[in-house]
């Protein structure tokens, strides 16, 4: 936070000096960050103030640790970037990457969200997935291309394809992942972050037409995948629920084909009727 809003030169500015095919806008950026530090408080807020086993369990068992490693490597991966020293700027952001993703699986197999606490899932998962995809979907290949001097000069933007088909590549995987996720899942979390990130790439001049349009495509797709996925989940609940009557099993009787209620003729003993 200190390094977006208060530092001068501050991470926006560096990012503005390096421009490249898959570098995003600095200011859209920012709020993603913001976000996440909200999100990140409302956590905070939930481990003092939270009662229930299972929640705790999720906060320091489920992703604790790994949490407050990478909020450390997030802070020296900001001081790197400033410095310009971006090879190790790229190496933190793989670190976080991996941690950030070994928390949001554990969270997932062991403590997996549920309507029952929505808490935890305002505080806990939701943080956890946005904070995942700002390595994952933008920074961490964004800084990798810097590293490897996949940019132009600001002065020259006649540059601009440098890297095109290397940033279409990166783009078009990451996206492809993610749209994933969100079909099986119907994770909004996860649509609204990389739906962010996506206009964050092509609001950014200049950009390859073949960058601009993988993340222009995706900006829609996202949403829409959300949507169907949804729909077609609360129609295939509706078909199940309205599907035939299970009947209560025949009787004996059915079995033999005789009507219920009607009982076999019997032989009578006229000796012993008539004495």
């Amino acid at each position: 936070m200190v390094c977006t809003l208060v530092l001068e030169p501050n991470l926006g500015d560096i990012a503005k000096l390096y421009p490249s095919s898959i570098s995003p806008k600095p200011s859209m950026i920012a709020v993603f960050i913001v976000a996440i530090y909200i999100g990140q408080v409302g956590y905070c807020i939930l481990l003092v103030f939270s009662r229930k086993p299972e929640t705790k369990r999720a906060l320091i068992k489920g992703c604790g640790f790994p949490l407050m490693l990478a909020n450390w490597v997030m802070a020296f991966w900001a001081i790197a970037w400033i410095l310009q020293a971006f090879l190790l700027s790229t190496i933190c952001l793989g670190i976080l990457l991996a941690l950030l993703l070994y928390a949001n699986v554990v969270l997932l197999i062991y403590h997996a969200p549920t309507s029952k606490r929505p808490f935890d899932v305002a505080f806990i998962h939701a943080p956890l997935r946005g904070f995942l995809l700002f390595p994952l979907g933008v920074m961490f290949p964004y800084s990798l291309f810097v590293t490897l001097g996949l940019t132009w000069s600001p002065g020259e933007p006649q540059h601009y394809d440098r890297g095109q088909w290397s940033g279409f590549a990166v783009m078009i995987t990451v996206n492809l992942v993610g749209l994933l996720v969100i079909i099986l899942r119907r994770d909004i979390v996860w649509c609204a972050a990389a739906t962010w990130i996506c206009a964050s790439l092509w609001s950014e001049k200049p950009k390859p037409y073949p960058v601009s349009f993988v993340v222009i495509m995706f900006t829609f797709l996202h949403p829409a995948a959300l949507i169907a996925s949804t729909l077609w989940a609360w129609l295939r609940g509706r078909k199940r629920g309205t599907g035939p009557i299970a009947l209560p099993p025949d009787g004996e009787d059915h079995v033999q084909g005789r009507p219920a209620g009607e009982r076999p003729a019997r032989e009578v003993d006229t000796e012993a009727l008539w004495g």
